[in-house]
């Protein structure tokens, strides 16, 4: 908009800021950063400079050509562009296993998080962060009234759905969990007795806790310890029957989310997230959604297991599965298997056990770093091959050597039995300082050179040179990127073609396995005592139901898998980085960019570019910019390509699921099953997966064609933009000579900061080597 040309832009980061910024990281790492610091900072300055600049000489303009007013909004998006978008790691994990004390623990305080004990879990998403702010501080977000009345209206639902339909209610309650959870949340929230009364009736109840209208509640503290006093209420459930809940304790079903804030942390540096994910998500709707696009954001995902469910459990291998979706679907990059408690060891039991397979064990020590290095090594080779199975064979992630951590809390706080090292905090710490640095460099290297780009076009516009004596071609230039962009739409649709022949096994496979599956899913060992609400809690929710205690059950998804099975390396391999192949569609993209800059680069050579010049290194560099905005397009669409198989099933099937949430009176829960096997193989009959293929692909079609416009219209628009001829327009702006000149430094001087930066990391896994603890310690 014109009325964007006059914004002031942010004003930059003081160096106090900076400084707290790079507390977190060891003196060598420092160093690498506070050069690249240095650089982005230069350049913003540049980039103020001339905006300020261009904007004094067009102010009393009263026609701003659009090259000018291009220029201006674009100087003013860099400048105001973040330094670094938010690092999310997640750490998932089931209710025990440890997550609140290693996130404690990481970020080296002992009483920040509350931390479950026998009684008590986390009940929420917690973010954890470190910012700029002096105090500990803490929102907890609401549900807003809307969302708990939807929420209250599937409770009351799934309590009274007998007596909402006039039935005749001929069975008993089956007391399952879904029931307790319902019946403990309504009297949390509006008291004992309020399981019995109908949702009309709920809603004329006043809360028992105190709900502010804004739906946040704020909380600061001067210490860890009194932050996480204050929290205690709000984040962690009791079971049922614990007496004397407090007014906070009764608002926890409301919550949906909770944002932590350490202050200026000397561990974690700013912009990285800690999220302690609930393992199966939750019934409400928006929590659930929640749920699950926080799993999507992250770039690491931790799971996190105890060190003796690991061995014998199999909820890590649920938890597994369901990150491995994540880097299919969102921006997942790494996954790694935390396992917790390392330091609990009974050491008859294990000699008794290990007698003869081992050397000599002397002490509980060397019994807990031998268990430590079994646990590595057989976990880090199923998990391997289990990643192989479902990834890309190139994917980067297959290439770690730390693929499992084997950390303990406690011990990190004794060390009686383990050093510091040993507990393998610092390993961690140590891959979130280096997720930084990584991100930061690359984030400073397109600033930069984005930022020469525009420098370069702008000065061009207020040179002798922009009055050309030789044309720029650019009418062949546009014919040019018209024949790239149609090279470039078949090679998508080649790419996207690898993945129709397993699409369609998976279709077949998911038709002949589909009521096999479903049966599994809805028997049960024990008959239908303690199922049928949950049943109906499956079907209020058209085929999925989370909770706290039981694990995620979700009919879509299940009977999907056959094909999900099928297509999973090959998805993955479409949407991956690396060397260009027939099948990834980023090397195409990068193939069709490096066509157009070669292009460029002919025509200089072949006509001398006497007096563009300039442009020709400005189209250069924005068609990096526009190319590289295309990536983050790609990946947000990703995750709705990957859904769709499920997301078609769920909308096909629900009206059977309604039908069978209705369902009351005798032998219910048989007849809901009956009902849900009816609806489900009437739909596969009508051709429910051929919907769900089709579904996906019309999806893959869509990212295709959205491509295509995006690069045909921003490539369009800058070559109108630098084919603008010295027509007079341009000659009354600011002189930028000196900005340009600057800039021109900065970016000669990118590569060298880089060089610098890899030289200082070699010597610093070199000190690693020699002398770990101090190498390692900030």
């Amino acid at each position: 908009a014109e009325d964007d040309l006059f914004k002031e832009p942010v004003k930059k980061r003081r160096r106090s800021d900076r400084d707290q910024r790079l507390r977190a990281f060891p003196s060598v790492e420092q160093s690498a950063l506070r050069e690249y610091e240095k650089l982005e900072s230069r350049t913003r300055r540049v980039l103020s400079n001339t905006y300020q600049k261009l904007i004094q000489s067009v102010f009393l303009d009263d026609s701003i050509p659009n090259g000018v007013k291009y220029l201006i909004n674009r100087l003013l998006a860099l400048i105001e562009k973040p330094s670094s978008d938010p690092i999310y790691i997640g750490l998932f994990g089931s209710t025990g296993a440890g997550k609140s004390s290693l996130i404690n623990a990481i970020t080296q305080q002992a009483m920040f998080l509350p931390v479950s004990g026998e009684s008590v879990c986390t009940s929420c998403l917690v973010q954890v962060r470190s910012g700029c702010c002096e105090q500990y501080e803490a929102k907890i977000h609401l549900l807003s009234d809307q969302e708990w009345k939807e929420e209250l209206k599937n409770l009351t639902r799934l309590l009274h759905g007998m007596e909402e339909l006039g039935g005749e209610e001929t069975d008993a309650w089956d007391r399952d969990d879904a029931v307790e959870e319902a019946i403990w949340k309504l009297q949390m929230v509006y008291g004992n007795g309020a399981e019995r009364k109908s949702y009309e009736q709920l809603l004329k109840v006043k809360p028992k806790g105190k709900i502010p209208t804004s739906r946040i509640i704020s909380l600061k503290a001067e210490e860890a310890g009194e932050l996480s006093d204050k929290l205690d209420p709000y984040i962690r459930t009791r079971r049922r029957g614990w007496d004397g809940e407090s007014s906070e304790a009764r608002i926890w079903p409301l919550i949906k989310h909770v944002e932590v804030t350490l202050p200026k942390s000397k561990l974690i540096p700013e912009g990285v997230t800690l999220v302690d994910i609930p393992g199966t998500g939750d019934f409400n709707s928006k929590r659930d959604e929640m749920w699950k696009k926080t799993i999507d954001k992250c770039s690491a995902i931790w799971v996190i297991s105890d060190v003796e469910r690991v061995c014998v459990g199999k909820a890590h291998e649920d938890l597994l599965n369901e990150s491995i979706r994540a880097c299919q679907r969102g921006f997942c990059r790494d996954v790694a298997l935390v396992v917790t408690k390392t330091d609990k060891l009974h050491l008859p039991e294990y000699l008794r056990y290990h007698s003869g397979l081992t050397q000599a064990i002397q002490s509980q020590r060397e019994a807990v770093l031998e268990r430590n290095e079994m646990i590595k090594l057989q976990r880090n080779r199923s998990l391997k091959e289990k990643l192989k199975r479902k990834l890309p064979a190139d994917f980067k992630l297959l290439e770690a050597s730390d693929l499992v951590y084997t950390v303990s809390a406690q011990e990190y706080w004794r060390q009686a039995l383990l050093t510091e090292e040993e507990t393998e905090i610092p390993k961690l710490r140590e891959y979130i300082r280096k997720s930084v640095l990584d991100k930061k460099r690359r984030m400073v290297a397109q600033y930069v050179t984005e930022a020469f780009g525009l420098l370069l076009l702008t000065d061009s516009f207020n040179s002798m040179q922009s009055q050309p004596s030789e044309p720029l071609y650019m009418s062949g230039l546009r014919r040019f990127v018209e024949e790239k962009v149609e090279v470039l739409d078949e090679a998508i649709v080649q790419c996207f073609a690898h993945i129709e022949r397993p699409l369609q096994e998976g279709v077949q496979a998911a038709r002949t396995s589909y009521r096999r599956i479903l049966g599994a899913c809805l028997v049960r060992s024990k008959g239908n005592q303690g199922f049928h609400q949950t049943l109906k809690a499956v079907c209020l929710k058209h085929g999925v139901y989370a909770s706290r205690t039981l694990a995620r059950i979700d009919l879509n998804e299940a009977i999907t898998q056959p094909i999900y099975d099928h297509i999973d390396p090959v998805f993955g391999g479409i949407f991956r980085t690396g060397k260009p192949s027939g099948s990834a569609l980023m090397p195409h993209i990068d193939a069709f960019k490096q066509s157009l800059q070669e292009k460029m680069t002919e025509i200089g050579i072949r006509n001398g570019w006497k007096y563009d010049g300039y442009k020709k290194h400005f189209l250069i560099q924005e068609i990096s910019a526009i190319l590289g905005g295309l990536e983050g397009h790609i990946l947000r669409r990703k995750r709705r390509i990957y859904e769709s198989l499920t997301t078609s099933v769920q909308n096909d099937l629900k009206a059977c699921y309604e039908e069978a949430a209705q369902i009351t009176g005798k032998k219910a829960c048989e007849r809901m099953k009956d009902a849900i096997r009816r609806g489900v193989d009437q739909q596969v009959a009508e051709g429910m997966f051929e919907r769900a293929q089709e579904r996906m692909r019309h999806q893959f079609q869509q990212l295709k064609t959205g491509i295509t416009e995006r690069v045909m219209g921003s490539i369009t628009t800058m070559l109108t933009l630098a084919s603008s001829q010295g027509d007079g327009l341009y000659k009354e702006l600011a002189d930028v000579k000196n900005e340009y000149k600057e800039m021109e430094k900065l970016h000669r001087s990118l590569r060298e900061v880089a060089e610098n930066a890899l030289l200082r990391r070699g010597m610093q896994d070199f000190l690693l080597r020699v002398s770990p603890r101090k190498a390692g310690s900030p």
